[in-house]
């Protein structure tokens, strides 16, 4: 965050503010644990704790002000009334002190400062963490840890940049129209990628048409000139080419777009090898990530990468080199001669398969489990969309199903393909029938919502703490 006097900040959150004006802050948080001398605390009502009741503490831990919408409380607990910067809502009021913190980089900074946003409804992350590793080289860079992609998590990011940011790599998402074009006000980009408009939160958005619509808020948004990265393979993400403002070019997995994958092979661990072709030259490219889905992200981030100047050379040597960054998403690691398949992040239909065929190519040759929770916001398509999974669990070769928690149908599905099927009502009595179960040269996937929480069961049998 670039230094700001609290009158500043007072005036690009439209708050009200009582006290010295001249008061340097130079970060904010929204924990009291992580606070630094001279943060303002931005006090977020929680589920579970009320940020202004930690106001007191807030500023006993060092931090300059407190960023509420709630006086009365914060002062209650031991804050003075000229250290509260006070507003009508507190997560919007990070949203405009973000957006001012990139408007000051943009004019304060460097003339090359980039905003690059990414949107689709899955492969978000891995093409974030790409695109990361290829921009690096243009200096200082700046992106989200996670999915930080939502009206919270989007503006802390953005927070993060300073006067020495070369790049911002953003991730947009978005459960109902008009959340990314909110991101969008914030951080206007200056290049921008639609990957995949898919069956995710379909309750939410109540039909595929209105995901592609929200989905398009980032192409509208996009900055005047900025180019637009859009997939091919996609016939309602390339119907938003004549949405750009700017220079359009295409990525295709099946070969035919303007950055396209040529002679596609996928190797006994999972991972993908394919000719990148563009407009430029070709390049071979061997991905470190596990799955055949892959290929599509990669060619996202090496089409902006390709418009923000980086060589074709380099776009595929550093695309042959990059891991998985992200926790949970395709991390596969062996333990006790079991490999285990971490992809427990998120579960929607279209990923769910993807997390499935990794399990069928690292599978073969050994006995496959599948340890699968709820994909959650399917609306009207939930029941449907578990029962379709049944028959994709059988065709990837898993001999036992672990289902965790409501699986709806998914259960007595795949016990009438003949899959073993166990059900555990919690994480925990599920990494229990794992541990029973479990053998040496097992190859187990562990898919779901993130509300399902099988990622608790990931994270018990590969030793980390939840």
């Amino acid at each position: 965050m670039i230094a700001v006097t609290l009158e500043q900040l007072a005036e690009d959150v439209h708050g009200s503010y009582t006290g010295s004006g001249d008061t340097l802050v130079r970060d904010l948080s929204t924990d009291t644990r992580t606070i630094q001398h001279g943060a303002i605390f931005a006090a977020i009502k929680g589920a579970r704790v009320d940020g202004a009741e930690l106001a007191g503490d807030a500023l006993a831990a060092g931090a300059a002000a407190v960023l509420t919408s709630d006086p009365r409380t914060a002062l209650a607990s031991g804050a003075k009334q000229d250290a509260l910067v006070v507003v009508p809502d507190v997560q919007n009021a990070i949203g405009e002190l973000a957006r001012a913190n990139l408007q000051r980089a943009r004019t304060l900074g460097r003339s090359d400062l980039k905003v690059v946003a990414v949107t689709g409804s899955v492969g978000k992350t891995t093409t974030k963490d790409l695109l990361s590793a290829l921009l690096a080289g243009r200096g200082p860079i700046i992106a989200p840890p996670g999915s930080f992609n939502n009206e919270l998590g989007l503006p802390l990011t953005v927070l993060r940049a300073n006067e020495e940011t070369a790049t911002l790599v953003l991730e947009m998402g978005a459960d109902h129209i008009g959340n990314i074009e909110y991101l969008t006000r914030i951080a206007p980009p200056d290049a921008c990628a639609v990957l995949i408009v898919a069956r995710a939160h379909l309750g939410e958005f109540g039909g595929i048409e209105n995901v592609a619509l929200a989905k398009s808020e980032l192409v509208t948004g996009t900055r005047l000139g900025g180019p637009v990265i859009l997939n091919a393979d996609d016939p309602r993400v390339i119907e938003m080419r004549k949405l750009a403002k700017g220079p359009v070019t295409t990525f295709s997995a099946s070969g035919h777009g303007d950055v396209a994958a040529q002679s596609v092979r996928v190797d006994s661990a999972g991972r993908a090898s394919f000719t990148l072709v563009t407009s430029v030259g070709r390049e071979s490219v061997n991905l470190k990530l596990v799955g055949a889905h892959h290929v599509a992200n990669a060619l996202a981030a090496a089409a902006v990468s390709l418009a923000m100047g980086i060589d074709v050379h380099t776009i595929a040597r550093i695309l042959s080199t990059t891991v998985a960054a992200s926790p949970h998403r395709m991390d596969v690691r062996s333990k006790g001669g079991v490999t285990f398949i971490d992809d427990s992040y998120n579960g929607n239909p279209d990923s769910m398969r993807a997390g499935l065929s990794a399990l069928g190519h690292l599978g073969r040759d050994r006995r496959r489990i599948a340890v699968l929770g709820a994909m959650l916001e399917l609306g009207e398509a939930t029941e449907r969309e578990h029962a379709a999974l049944g028959e994709v669990v059988k065709n990837a070769g898993v001999s036992i199903l672990i289902c965790v928690g409501d699986t709806y149908t998914l259960d007595q599905v795949a016990g009438a393909e003949g899959i073993d099927v166990f059900t555990a009502e919690t994480p925990r009595e599920a990494t229990g029938i794992l541990c029973h179960l479990l053998q040496p040269g097992d190859a187990v996937l562990f898919k779901g919502s993130n509300g399902s929480g099988v990622w608790r069961v990931a994270d018990a049998m590969l030793g980390r703490d939840s």
